[in-house]
């Protein structure tokens, strides 16, 4: 018996020490490997602080896209720069106690559901984050950091206990069989909720990191207002993961018009910009040993969109990887390389000579991916793409190798300027899909305000006479970005095409995003914080 013991207990002693000289030999490895690409890095080109020439088109494109938002407000508007929209909205919550009257109309209607409100807010967070002041240089910034005020007021509000969060302010489905302007609005404004009973992950995450995001944009400008937007990003992010459900059998009506795939995506990225604003390393934890396998799809790039939030979180990570890696445990190291892994596989796939490249796109070079909405993958791709190349400028990071091909930090910033002057008229139909933006644009955007006459008097059903109208819309959804064209490129300006010509406050986001990274060149920020 004691014999077997010592054996046993010479075989364990065996193993221990294997496993120690395999783990050093990984480190050392590692450290050789670190240590050549500090010295690779050390002889790329630096990058200055200083800011480039303004880029006047897109000074003007940025300018006018920043305006959807006030488009789109709900609630006593306040300094309102668009003539025919008025205070809507302003009993929003009131059966609950709530006062829900602000926040934004997603799009053409006039719902609000906080899924797509919440990624808009994430998505404008991360731009002003990384272009504040390039959006400050062309006096854009204290527009967006307004707008951004203007949701996270409303989720604020919408969230009045840890575990209780109301994610959608009416009914989709009575909406749609009436055409008024929200000024207007005769309905009923029944509220939806998700709690501990009736979960809704991914809303519930994707608001965390709203909320979290916005805390840093606004950490030097209202301390007392981010450390609110922090609580309530931390209670937000636990309630969406201890009460694990998917909020689109929550709420079926929502479900319908903006279905969620699966909540791993957001509980990641909720996780990731957590990190970022409080510097807990448990959240860093959370997305690379304790959860990165499971949710984060490492290898299969995707598209960034309101319901697939994986590219950002790779991109996301990426940053913390580029700039914060010297300071993060080996273990949650390798994980944020898989991360970086991934993001550099969408870098390549994105890149139209790459051995990699997607055939996701039109002959024109534009992204394409689906018909509905084409331009939200368009502009989500160039987002993250120049974020991308300015990341690996500001770490002096030289080449991007796809396939055995090397490729500079300004190929993936050609790659986001392409996307752009599609957008903007260089296409085949010689067609700006920024409402606003030069002589030739969609005039009969479907959006009920901007087609219904100011002092119309219209009921729910009357006012259809003005969607089926033939005369353009009396009033301009200015930097509205309408769906885009379908993959022959070309774009049938009607009201009824919701397919092709209803904006979004998400696609707003991201062209507000990548305008702002392009407007100007400069280095990014290594930190948040």
């Amino acid at each position: 018996m004691e014999t077997k013991m010592a054996g046993d207990g010479k075989k364990s002693k065996g193993w221990f020490w294997w496993v120690l000289v395999t783990v050093i030999g990984v480190l050392v490895i590692t450290a050789a490997t670190l240590t050549i690409l500090r010295d690779f890095r050390s002889k790329a080109p630096k990058v200055h602080s200083h800011h480039g020439p303004v880029v006047q088109k897109y000074a003007d494109a940025l300018g006018i896209a920043v305006q959807f938002f006030d488009v789109q407000k709900s609630g006593k508007l306040v300094n309102n720069r668009i003539s025919w929209r008025g205070d809507s909205g302003l009993m929003d919550g009131s059966e609950e106690g709530l006062d829900l009257s602000k926040g934004m109309y997603d799009a053409g209607d006039s719902i609000k559901f906080g899924f797509p409100m919440a990624f808009t807010a994430t998505m404008l967070s991360w731009a002003i984050l990384e272009y504040g002041d390039q959006m400050n240089a062309v006096k854009q910034l204290r527009q967006a950091q307004d707008s951004l005020k203007w949701i996270t007021d409303y989720l604020i509000n919408a969230h009045p206990s840890p575990n209780v969060f109301y994610i959608q302010v009416g009914d989709p489905d009575l909406d749609h069989k009436c055409w008024q302007r929200p000024e207007s609005m005769t309905l009923q404004r029944p509220l939806t909720q998700v709690n501990t009973s009736s979960p809704g992950t991914e809303v519930a995450a994707e608001t965390a990191a709203a909320m979290a995001s916005a805390s840093l944009v606004f950490k030097k400008i209202n301390s007392t207002y981010s450390s609110s937007l922090l609580m309530h990003a931390h209670q937000l992010f636990a309630f969406a993961d201890t009460y694990r459900g998917s909020y689109s059998v929550t709420d079926p009506s929502g479900q319908r018009f903006y279905n969620s795939s699966g909540y791993g995506d957001e509980l990641l990225w909720a996780a990731s910009w957590l990190y970022l604003a409080s510097a807990d390393r448990s959240y860093l934890r959370y997305v690379t040993i304790d959860h990165g396998q499971e949710f984060g799809n490492w290898r299969r790039p995707s598209w960034i969109s309101w319901n697939d939030k994986l590219p950002g979180v790779q991109v996301l990570l990426s940053r913390v990887d580029f700039f914060g890696a010297s300071e993060v445990p080996i273990s949650e190291n390798l994980a944020l390389q898989m991360y970086r892994e991934t993001a550099e596989m969408m870098m390549c796939s994105l890149l139209p000579d790459s051995p990699t490249a997607t055939s996701s796109r039109t002959e024109s070079g534009l992204i394409w991916v689906t018909e509905w909405n084409s331009l939200l993958h368009s502009v989500g791709a160039a987002f993250l793409a120049v974020l991308y190349s300015d990341y690996m400028l500001t770490s002096g990071t030289a080449a991007l190798y796809c396939s055995g091909r090397s490729y500079r930090p300004g190929d993936l910033r050609d790659f986001a300027t392409s996307q752009v002057d599609y957008v903007l008229g260089e296409n085949p139909m010689k067609l700006s899909y920024l409402v606003g933006f030069g002589e030739n644009y969609p005039r009969y955007v479907h959006h009920r305000g901007s087609s219904i006459p100011v002092d119309a008097t219209t009921g729910c059903k009357d006012g259809f006479k003005w969607l089926n109208s033939s005369a353009p819309n009396p009033n301009i959804a200015v930097g509205a970005l309408v769906g885009g064209p379908f993959q022959n490129e070309t774009y049938r300006d009607s009201r009824n095409n919701s397919m092709q010509g209803e904006p979004s406050t998400y696609n707003s986001a991201l062209i507000v995003g990548v305008l702002s990274g392009l407007v100007t060149s400069s280095s990014v920020a290594k930190s948040f914080l």
